[in-house]
């Protein structure tokens, strides 16, 4: 399938997307933050530079983008144009969250990831996901959390790769 747009437009739109700072990732920040939550950001020494990390409570969050993560939601479709690439990209992708969240639990960390789709929509509900990621991080014991349109997974269940 031919793009729509030519090739300058279709760079300066890519250009336009960011690995950091992104709506999603803003508003988890913001919610933890309310719920008197303190941490770093964008932690460059730890596997996979995760979004949020809080040392406190041996805990890191990552907040991923249904596309580019290759979340199995319906936010989620396979490019038409490129698909080889595309494939290979977001495979690459999958790969790279997966060696990061066994190598952050191999150093003990404990790991959440929000998925774009939980904080999208009509039935998307920020305060009570809210609840229950503090839940989860007050409570130290579980150590995965995952949440997604269909709801947050429950404390401990395993994630979708």
């Amino acid at each position: 399938m031919v793009d729509i747009v030519d090739a300058a437009t279709r760079s300066r739109m890519m250009s336009g997307i960011r690995a950091r700072n992104t709506k999603p990732e803003k508003l988890i920040r913001s919610l933890l933050h309310r719920r008197g939550f303190r941490f770093r950001l964008d932690v460059a020494d730890l596997p996979g530079r995760p979004d949020i990390v809080l040392p406190r409570h041996r805990a890191v969050v990552f907040v991923h983008g249904c596309f580019w993560h290759g979340h199995d939601c319906a936010l989620f479709k396979w490019p038409r144009t490129r698909p080889e690439f595309w494939r290979e990209k977001i495979g690459r992708n999958r790969t790279h969250d997966a060696r990061a969240l066994a190598a952050l639990a191999a150093q003990g960390w404990r790991v959440a990831v929000i998925w774009e789709c939980a904080l999208r929509g009509a039935q998307c509900d920020p305060q009570a996901l809210a609840a229950e990621l503090d839940a989860w991080l007050r409570s130290g014991a579980p150590t995965y959390f995952e949440a997604r349109a269909e709801r947050a997974a429950p404390p401990g269940a395993p994630g979708r790769q």
